[in-house]
């Protein structure tokens, strides 16, 4: 399957599955609102997606897809199936134990994450240990379906994990609906949604990699040479992967500490963020790990080169109007999806304020996606793991100079705001630093398409904010949001829609948009390009 295929299979059923996510927090939104449940659901939904990226896609997708491909290439399909097994063996032994300690130790966890919790009503403290209890399970389930997922992309089978996603969110509203009625709240039939929702992915995905013919039966944990390389890689990758996660994290520990609902408030506003992140940047750093793996195992630099470059230009190419465009009407974005029922106006200001802030740093989420599987690829985790550790570091510090020059009168309280900027500018320096070592390392070098076409994007996604702001301003659509009712969706569909067809008219006019190159890169798959420094179209 050529890489652009597959981005765009990925894309295809990511963008389905963030729709339905949409939908998804709508309903939430609306009967929960931005109060003590919401708050704690969403603690509970956290926790286990944490480890689940640490443990699982941050650490085992990482190592083990390269050390699959090696085993794949040396010793055919069966002995990759074999290794497999073991690491499902390892994963079992690590997470087992780990899932249940959790559970027991719930009560002593939630007010680790979100120490802020005890200053506010004792119920969301007492609703957040009891869902987490209920939904960690999740944990489990998901990262076998994490590592399975991992076997069906190295064997360019990319439809059944990417579809899994949506078994995700059906889980989640069907549960909203039909649990509800009969528990005391919401908040209970949305973790129980969660632990159901990890056991449809797991099975989905099982029986996919049995029809692949992998299968992978349990079988008692063994130490074998391979797995102890995996896990030598994975120990590191566990950070270096998962930086974006753990400063997701930070922002409960910091968002806890501030008034109620500020936790919510960041939540509704990273769903929004992550629609472009999840459809974009998951997608092409999914598809171009495996294939970054397999062109550097058969010494094919050039084209690993080639795939890089044109990977940063698919990203900038949707990540940067996206982030224009979420900056610019962030407002009437969340106002139209979210405000109504238990959802305040006040609300819908504060997450709309948020997503303003998030929407700066998704480029920078995105690059670091299409950058990290650069060392990856190559069995290196101890770089992006100090990379990390460095962000994180740079995002608690930013975060307590948020929380103390207010305090000393030195500039305005940015609460949940803060949070968001202070993730933003941690994600741009993974991403710069990570595309300096690349560099200096000769791994990665902009070629002379992408640093001709790269600018015309940005300018592009700059022109179509542009319109999107004067259509704000100057036009009736602006008012329809503040107005309230149906025509919100009628405005919201006019902003969209015009907004993407002024980025494909600038797109096209500035020559970064050409339909003949989009249909050349999903039909043909080249494995050794033209020279990487040729600015002709991509046929």
């Amino acid at each position: 399957m050529s890489f652009g295929r597959a981005i765009a299979l990925i894309g295809g059923w990511t963008m389905l599955s963030r729709l339905l996510g949409f939908a998804r927090d709508v309903a939430i939104a609306a009967l929960a609102g931005a109060g003590p449940v919401a708050d704690a659901f969403f603690i509970a939904l956290k926790l286990p997606n944490l480890f689940r990226r640490l443990f699982a896609e941050g650490a085992f997708a990482s190592a083990f897809v390269p050390l699959f491909a090696r085993a794949r290439r040396e010793g055919g399909d069966a002995e990759a199936a074999a290794f497999a097994r073991e690491a499902q063996g390892a994963l079992l032994a690590v997470l087992a134990p780990f899932v249940v300690a959790g559970i027991a130790a719930m009560a002593w966890i939630v007010p680790l994450v979100a120490p802020g919790l005890a200053s506010k009503p004792p119920e969301t403290l007492s609703f957040a240990i009891e869902f987490s209890r209920i939904a960690f399970p999740y944990l489990l389930f998901i990262s076998l379906a994490s590592l399975y997922a991992g076997i069906l992309n190295s064997l360019d089978r990319y439809g059944h994990a990417a579809a899994s996603q949506v078994l995700f969110n059906l889980s989640l509203i069907g549960a909203l609906f039909a649990l509800t009625p009969f528990l005391p709240n919401a908040g209970y039939a949305l973790s129980w949604g969660l632990c159901l929702a990890g056991v449809a992915q797991w099975l989905w995905l099982l029986v996919a990699c049995r029809q692949a013919g992998v299968a992978l039966p349990l079988a008692f944990p063994r130490l074998t040479a391979r797995v102890r390389r995996l896990l030598t890689l994975a120990l590191p990758a566990a950070v270096g992967a998962g930086v974006q996660q753990i400063n997701l994290v930070l922002e409960i520990v910091w968002a806890s500490l501030l008034p109620t609902g500020a936790i919510s408030v960041l939540y509704y506003a990273d769903r929004i963020n992550q629609l472009p992140l999840g459809v974009v940047g998951v997608a092409i750093g999914t598809a171009l790990l495996p294939r970054l793996a397999r062109l550097i195992r058969d010494d094919q630099a050039a084209g690993a080169m080639h795939s890089q470059n044109r990977a940063v230009e698919f990203g900038l190419l949707f990540s940067l109007p996206a982030a224009v465009a979420l900056a610019v009407v962030a407002w009437p974005v969340i106002a139209t999806l979210f405000l109504r029922g238990q959802f305040t106006a006040e609300d819908a200001r504060r997450t709309a304020e948020a997503l303003t802030v998030f929407a700066l740093g998704l480029p920078a989420f995105i690059l670091t996606k299409t950058l990290a599987p650069g060392f990856f690829a190559r069995e290196d985790t101890a770089t992006p793991l100090k990379i990390a550790v460095f962000c994180i570091s740079l995002n608690i510090a930013l975060n307590l100079l948020f929380i103390t020059l207010p305090e000393r009168g030195l500039m305005p309280r940015l609460e949940h705001v803060g949070v968001a900027l202070a993730s933003s500018v941690a994600g741009w320096f993974n991403a710069v630093l990570m595309w300096l070592v690349l560099r200096r390392r000769g791994h990665f070098h902009v070629d002379a398409r992408l640093a001709a076409r790269g600018p015309r994007i940005a300018l592009a996604a700059a022109l179509m904010g542009a319109t999107l702001w004067a259509a704000m301003a100057w036009t009736p659509l602006g008012g329809a949001f503040d107005a309230g009712g149906a025509g919100r969706w009628l405005a919201l569909l006019i902003l969209c829609g015009g907004g993407g067809a002024a980025f494909v008219a600038f797109g096209a006019a500035l020559g970064v948009i050409r339909p003949v190159e989009i249909r050349g890169l999903l039909r043909r798959d080249r494995t050794l390009p033209p020279d990487p420094r040729d600015t002709t179209p991509l046929e």
